[in-house]
């Protein structure tokens, strides 16, 4: 628009010139470069004027966006916090669950943690009484016991030859000052019951009175036990006499060491389960889900 006002200045000075006569060369050589120079400077100002016009309709486009992306992120907002509510909603039943659980998790910890220290507590005592025993047996006793700990129970076993005579379940004289230190070591540990248990090869036997090896076998541990119970004073109520007969063998019947080895008798030492049936009494309970 200035660039208008100027050549419009122009050509009525041009007009006014004619009518006041002719100019001098120089002036019109002056007047001619001004005209140039406005119509450069009118070409120019319509350029950026068109460039400007661009430059508000790019802008017009990037403002329309920006207002449709702010719709949708509203939009998404008013998605969210609903979604919020909800999960809040939610979170609060949740979290009553989560306590349930975690008093669920610490009952069991401390349910297993009394376990563990019965268990421990058995460990101990297993291998006090099986030391003090080992200790106790002189050099041609520990020939003929042996001592051993399996899965917290304590196994004595004792060779056949030295207990009984052959198909017999009399005890040997030279028995009885081993039975006493077996017996000394269960009378020290009143929390252990006690299992007698005979065994035998499998050659049948022909005796009278005694049918077969189950027979033997059961005669035999019940010697023992009523050594132990009459002779040493160990109380009947801990203790159990039993028989397997052939049934239960440590090594192959078909040689004669086989054999020896399946002639035994064991006294199977055992904590009282007391303790841990009433801590399976006090499990903690699964509560209904």
């Amino acid at each position: 628009m200035k660039a208008r006002h100027i050549l419009s200045a122009f050509a009525l000075a041009m007009v006014a010139a004619s009518f006041t006569g002719c100019v001098s060369k120089k002036q019109y050589t002056d007047l001619q470069a001004a005209h140039q120079q406005l119509s450069q400077d009118y070409t120019t100002l319509q350029s950026n004027y068109s460039q400007a016009q661009g430059n508000a309709q790019t802008l017009q486009a990037l403002l329309d966006e920006a207002r449709r992306n702010n719709t949708e992120l509203k939009e998404n907002y008013a998605r969210l916090q609903g979604s919020l509510d909800k999960s809040i909603s939610q979170n609060t039943q949740g979290n009553v669950n989560i306590s349930k659980l975690v008093d669920q998790i610490n009952a069991s910890n401390k349910y297993i943690k009394q376990l563990v220290e019965a268990k421990s507590k058995s460990d101990s005592l297993n291998l006090a009484l099986t030391t003090n025993l080992t200790r106790s047996l002189t050099g041609s006793e520990a020939d003929e016991v042996n001592v051993k700990v399996l899965k917290g129970v304590v196994y004595i076993s004792l060779a056949d030859n030295m207990l009984f005579k052959s198909g017999s379940y009399e005890i040997n004289s030279r028995a009885m000052q081993t039975l006493s230190k077996i017996a000394k070591i269960i009378k020290d540990y009143r929390d252990y019951d006690v299992l007698v248990e005979g065994n035998t090869d499998n050659v049948p036997i022909t005796r009278e009175n005694i049918r077969n090896n189950w027979d033997l076998s059961t005669l035999r541990a019940s010697s023992v036990v009523q050594v132990l119970q009459n002779d040493f004073g160990v109380n009947p109520a801990r203790l159990t006499a039993g028989g397997r007969g052939e049934y239960n063998p440590l090594a192959d019947n078909d040689s004669e060491l086989g054999r020896q080895r399946n002639r035994r008798t064991e006294i199977i030492i055992t904590p009282k389960l007391d303790q841990f049936l009433d801590l399976i009494d006090k499990a903690p309970e699964e509560s209904a889900q």
